[in-house]
């Protein structure tokens, strides 16, 4: 076998091994870890819960407040959007804090 054909077996060789030993050394480093930790994303989904319920009241409040204003001055069609506001500022309040609390088991 000549000397040129030798380097030239080595270096396929090579570049058929390489991927292999690539991916045994990232492996290596990967089993290395440590645990991940959530309580950050805990105290961001308790954020956005709070933010849930302040945002639902708020709604809530201020479709009452709306369909008040116009049932007192007498047009009763006009507050029917401001009564749907309520109702869906209630429905923020109420199941988008429990289903935001129920993804990482806070109670209510």
């Amino acid at each position: 076998m000549p000397g040129g054909s030798l380097k030239r077996a080595t270096a396929r060789l090579l570049r058929a091994l390489l991927p292999a030993i690539l991916s045994l050394s990232v492996a290596s480093v990967a089993h290395a870890q440590g645990t991940m930790d959530f309580s950050g994303a805990q105290t961001l989904m308790g954020t956005f819960k709070t933010f849930a319920v302040y945002a639902g009241a708020v709604i809530c409040f201020g479709g009452l407040i709306f369909a008040g204003i116009r049932m007192m001055s007498g047009r009763f069609q006009d507050a029917i959007p401001g009564l749907f506001g309520a109702l869906f500022g209630a429905g923020v309040l109420g199941w988008g804090a429990g289903w935001i609390g129920s993804l990482t088991g806070q109670s209510m």
